[in-house]
């Protein structure tokens, strides 16, 4: 087979040769009154009346017989077969035809009909190039199979495989149906600052700019937390934002450096109502994407009519360990960790170290929907502690067919505990110094002014969309997932 450098090239004759025949490549519009769908959805009338369509779309595949040829068509609705004759269309539109190939972009008049082996058809009379591809598809009977190619093409693979769309339209459909469950309970939608002086909101390293004529230094956000909290201490009461955030971190199954986050802060709840948004909005979101509220996620399912299973930080990982976690000594801990071969950095805090005992002794055996709640407070800086239960914060992270898909807490609002928290955070020290929260004295004056008792609720659009999607990989959810630059430039 030639080469990709050969083939633009012969494409890019045949170009030549349709603009020295009067043919314009890249036309300015089409008028379509069908799609592909449909025409197939009332085929059998639009036969009998004879009925002209006029269609749009790309030509997978063409096969040339002499003074006729079949072809594919495809749109966003489907695909559809096309017939083209020489006697049909005249000669010159003919010759036109016969230097138009698979990728390009055409426009069809014709009339529907079924060929000898009953297949719905479209016999055309009139062809019109819209956009011709210099680029080859696909190889005809693979598709396009390679991952890296199909996230870094995102546009080849829309092409190659059609299937892919579906998920991004579920995707859409998820955000729909949550911003209509919050809106219907009085949440208003807002939008917060993208660049900001101080980055807050979670444990998580910032990327960095700089205003230049400010001449300052900004940061992407991490999270919205702190600005919307200012505006529930305003008095917003109900307020929510779906967003992009970004995160200077590694790129794993689950993480990409920008990410889209719901959050929401309701006035006068706590982390316990948090559970119930939770319940209520993912079931309805799994009713209008699965039909119903029980769901399959890479061979695990989860019935989420049932109410969430509640599972405690603190007392679960005590058992694991045979004592309570929270009177541990940082020495035993690093001897826990190293019993298990834990990663653990000398200058870790004992919440740094709980967390990687949780995760590698508890995490792997959460199959079905589960609040993990009430974390060590030294690891919740903006979270409530217990009344009745010194050390542990009022707070839970979702988990949804064994992946984590948020954080919510009881939030703090009391300005002198707070203080004492961010100041606790800058007396870490190394890797977890870098990625914590700062000492934001404006959200500080905020909660001076006052900030009712509030619950807060972060949810991952991603991860909640590989989960209704079955994708498993965060990239899979993602139009254009961040990936290492090619070391070939894309027009060699």
């Amino acid at each position: 087979m030639a080469d990709e450098k050969e083939l633009f090239r012969v494409r890019l004759e045949k170009r030549r040769a349709l603009e020295a025949l009067g043919v314009n490549p890249y036309p300015t519009k089409y008028h379509r009154d069908a799609t592909a769908a449909s025409v197939l959805a009332d085929f059998d009338t639009l036969a009998k009346e004879g009925t002209i369509v006029s269609l749009a779309g790309r030509l997978m595949t063409i096969r040339r017989m002499g003074k006729a040829s079949f072809a594919h068509l495809r749109d966003r609705s489907g695909t559809i077969q096309l017939y083209v004759r020489k006697d049909r269309v005249g000669d010159d539109r003919y010759d036109i035809w016969k230097k138009i190939e698979a990728g390009d972009l055409v426009g069809v008049k014709g009339t529907a009909f079924r060929t000898k082996s009953e297949e719905p058809s479209i016999e055309v009379f009139a062809i019109e190039l819209l956009s011709k591809s210099l680029r080859p598809l696909p190889e005809k009977w693979h598709g396009l199979k390679d991952k890296e190619t199909r996230y870094r093409r995102r546009y080849l693979d829309l092409v190659a495989n059609p299937e892919v769309f579906t998920v991004f339209e579920k995707r859409s459909r998820i955000v729909t149906t949550i911003r209509s469950y919050l809106d219907e309970r009085g949440f208003l939608e807002v939008e917060t600052p993208v660049l900001q002086p101080l980055y807050g909101g979670a444990s998580a390293r910032p990327f960095t700019t700089h205003h230049n004529a400010l001449d300052i230094p900004l940061y992407l956000r991490i999270a919205d937390e702190l600005y919307l909290k200012r505006l529930i201490a305003g008095g917003a009461e109900k307020v929510y934002e779906i967003a992009k955030d970004f995160r200077n971190e590694g790129i794993d199954r689950t993480h990409n450096p920008e990410f889209t986050q719901l959050e929401l802060y309701e006035a006068y709840s706590d982390y316990n109502d948090m559970m119930d948004i939770v319940e209520e909005m993912l079931l309805s979101v799994a009713i209008e994407t699965a039909g119903s509220g029980r769901i399959t996620y890479q061979g695990k399912n989860a019935d989420l009519e049932k109410p969430w299973k509640r599972l405690s930080f603190v007392d679960e990982l005590s058992g694991r360990l045979g004592a309570d976690i929270l009177s541990i000594e940082p020495p035993r801990l690093r001897e826990e960790c190293a019993k298990r071969k834990i990663d653990a950095p000398d200058a870790a805090s004992a919440g740094m170290l709980l967390a990687e005992l949780f995760d590698h002794l508890v995490e792997p055996s959460i199959d079905e929907p589960t609040f993990v709640l009430d974390f060590p407070k030294e690891i919740s800086p903006l979270a409530k502690e217990r009344p009745d239960r010194p050390g542990v914060a009022e707070r839970f992270e979702p988990y949804l067919c064994g992946m984590e898909i948020g954080n919510a807490f009881s939030e703090l609002n009391d300005p002198i505990e707070q203080r004492a928290r961010f100041e606790a955070q800058l007396r870490l020290k190394g890797e977890e110094r870098e990625e914590a929260q700062q000492v934001d004295e404006d959200y500080i004056r905020a909660l001076e002014q006052g900030m009712p008792p509030t619950g807060g609720l972060g949810i991952g659009i991603d991860r909640i969309s590989m989960v209704f999607t079955d994708q498993p990989s965060i990239r899979d959810v993602i139009f254009f997932p961040q990936l290492r630059p090619e070391k070939t430039p894309p027009g060699d």
